[in-house]
C-alpha cells in the first residue's frame, strides 16, 4: 500500500501536499447563530487534516447567498473568527486548508432570504428539487431574474468573500461553478434564458463565472485561487445541451487566469460516472494547473487515474465524513467505516466528530 501514488506529495501552487488527497466540500448544517462556524467544525476539520487538501464545505458570500438551513458564510466579522479557530487547528495539525466560495442562486427557500424576498437566477425558472429548511427537505421557492445592474454586486461579494477567507487564515479559496449553483445556472442554457451581455452563446453565458473567478484572482491571488466543476451533473435540476463545448471554452479561459486547480465532478453529483459522455481528458489537456477529480472514487480507481496521469489530486467525500483517518486506513489496507446517512445534515457531534479513528478502533476491541 505505501507504495500507492495516492501517497506521494505534491506541490500545489506555493504549497507542498504530503500527499494527492483532497476531501471534498461536504454540506453538514451545523453552523450557530449567525451562521458562525460550529466549535464542533475545528474538531471536525483538525480531524481530517492528514488529507493534502481540505476544502470546507460551501460557505456563501452573503445572506442572499444561503440556499439551506445552518451553513455558514464568510461576509461577518463572526464569521471570519469562527473559522480562524478552524485554520489555526488544521495549521497546527500539518494541514492545508481551502475555503469554498458559494452562491446558491434559485436553490434557495424564501424563509432564507433576506426579508423573505425571492432567490435570485438567471430567469425566473423554479427548479424542481428541494432544500433543506426548518429540518426537513421542501420544495425550493420560485426564483426571479438578476437585473443587469445587480450583476456586479455579485461579483463583488465573490471578492470579498476570498479576500474574508485570507483574513481568516485559509491557504486559498474554491469558487462553487458546481451543482447547479448560481455560477452553474448562468452558463447552462438549461436554467439561462436570458437575452442580455450574460444569456445566449457559450461565452455570454460564461462570462460570470468568468468574471467572479477573475476578481477573486485579482483579491488574492492565482496561485490561492481553484473552481469547482461539474460539466454533465443533473444535480438541481440543471442541464444543458452541449456541455462538451460549454467546458472545453470555459476551461480554456481559466486556464488564461493561471488557477491553481480545477475541481471536476465527473458524471453524476454522489452518483454514477457514466451517466452522460464527455471527455474529461479534455479538460485535463486544456489547463496547465493541477486537475483534481472527484465521484466515485476508491483506492483502486485513484491510483489507476493517478496512475494514468489522468489526475493530480483525487477529491473523497462521504469517505473522509465517516473516516477522519482516510489517509492511514489507506496506507495500512484497514478496513473503513460505514457512514450515518441520518447525520450527514445537522445536528451535534454524533456522526459528525466522534467516527472512530484506527487507534481508538483497535482499543475499543
Amino acid at each position: 500500500m505505501s507504495t500507492s501514488k495516492l501517497l506521494e506529495p505534491f506541490k500545489l501552487g506555493p504549497i507542498t501536499l504530503p500527499n494527492r488527497f483532497a476531501m471534498a466540500p461536504l454540506t453538514r448544517n451545523r453552523a450557530l447563530e449567525g451562521l458562525v462556524p460550529n466549535p464542533l467544525a475545528v474538531e471536525y476539520y483538525g480531524q481530517r487534516a492528514s488529507a493534502g487538501l481540505l476544502i470546507t464545505e460551501a460557505t456563501q458570500v452573503s445572506k442572499q447567498g444561503q440556499g439551506y438551513q445552518d451553513t455558514p458564510g464568510i461576509y461577518s466579522k463572526e464569521q471570519i473568527a469562527g473559522w480562524r479557530k478552524v485554520t489555526e487547528r488544521v495549521h497546527a495539525q500539518g494541514g492545508h486548508i481551502f475555503l469554498q466560495l458559494w452562491h446558491v442562486g434559485r436553490i434557495s427557500h424564501t424563509s432564507l432570504q433576506p426579508n423573505g424576498g425571492a432567490p435570485v437566477a438567471p430567469s425566473a425558472i423554479l427548479a424542481k428539487t428541494k432544500t433543506f429548511v426548518g429540518g426537513t427537505f421542501a420544495d425550493v421557492s420560485e426564483p426571479r431574474a438578476l437585473e443587469l445592474s445587480e450583476i456586479p454586486g455579485i461579483i463583488d461579494s465573490f471578492k470579498k468573500g476570498a479576500g474574508n477567507a485570507i483574513a481568516a487564515g485559509f491557504d486559498g479559496v474554491e469558487v462553487h461553478g458546481a451543482n447547479g449553483y448560481l455560477l452553474d445556472q448562468f452558463a447552462r442554457d438549461g436554467s439561462n434564458k436570458r437575452t442580455d451581455a450574460y444569456g445566449g452563446g457559450i461565452e455570454n453565458r460564461a462570462k460570470l463565472m468568468l468574471e467572479v473567478t477573475k476578481a477573486v484572482v485579482t483579491e488574492v491571488g492565482a496561485e490561492r485561487t481553484g473552481i469547482r466543476i461539474s460539466p454533465v451533473t443533473p444535480s438541481n435540476d440543471i442541464s444543458d445541451s452541449n456541455p462538451q463545448a460549454l467546458f472545453d471554452y470555459i476551461v480554456d479561459h481559466l486556464n488564461a487566469l493561471k488557477l491553481v486547480y480545477i475541481h471536476v465532478i465527473e458524471g453524476a453529483t454522489g452518483g454514477a460516472r457514466d451517466i452522460a459522455p464527455f471527455d474529461y481528458r479534455s479538460l485535463r489537456n486544456r489547463f496547465k494547473g493541477a486537475y483534481i477529480a472527484n465521484n466515485g472514487y476508491d483506492f483502486e480507481l485513484a491510483n489507476k487515474v493517478l496512475s494514468a496521469n489522468e489526475a493530480d489530486l483525487i477529491a473523497f467525500g462521504k469517505l473522509f465524513i465517516s473516516n477522519p483517518d482516510l489517509v492511514e486506513r489507506f496506507k495500512r489496507g484497514a478496513p473503513l467505516n460505514d457512514f450515518d446517512k441520518a447525520t450527514f445534515y445537522g445536528g451535534g457531534a454524533k456522526g459528525y466528530t466522534d467516527y472512530p479513528v484506527l487507534q481508538s478502533a483497535a482499543a475499543a476491541e
